[in-house]
């Protein structure tokens, strides 16, 4: 039978069955974004970001700060130490 019979006979357009994810691998992303963020602890997603894109992935912020988030990491913030004596 062909793909388009089926797809007719299933009521499933034909687009969805030719369908192909364009999405690239995302555990390699995220490994060198956790990496990131141990190394250099005060950057926050944005950093991240920028040096991603220096070292050549073409990725949009906004994907990167949905990992950072699903990731569980945050942006430390500094604590106050000893104030300096007068």
């Amino acid at each position: 039978m062909s793909s388009r019979r089926v797809c007719r006979t299933l009521r499933v357009d034909t687009s969805t069955y030719h369908y192909k994810s364009r999405r690239t691998d995302q555990a390699r992303l995220e490994r060198l974004i956790k990496a990131i963020a141990e190394t250099r602890v005060r950057y926050g997603y944005r950093r991240i970001h920028v040096l991603l894109r220096r070292e050549g992935w073409n990725v949009n912020a906004k994907r990167i700060y949905r990992l950072y988030n699903e990731m569980g990491l945050q942006l430390r913030n500094k604590t106050p130490g000893n104030p300096p004596e007068s």
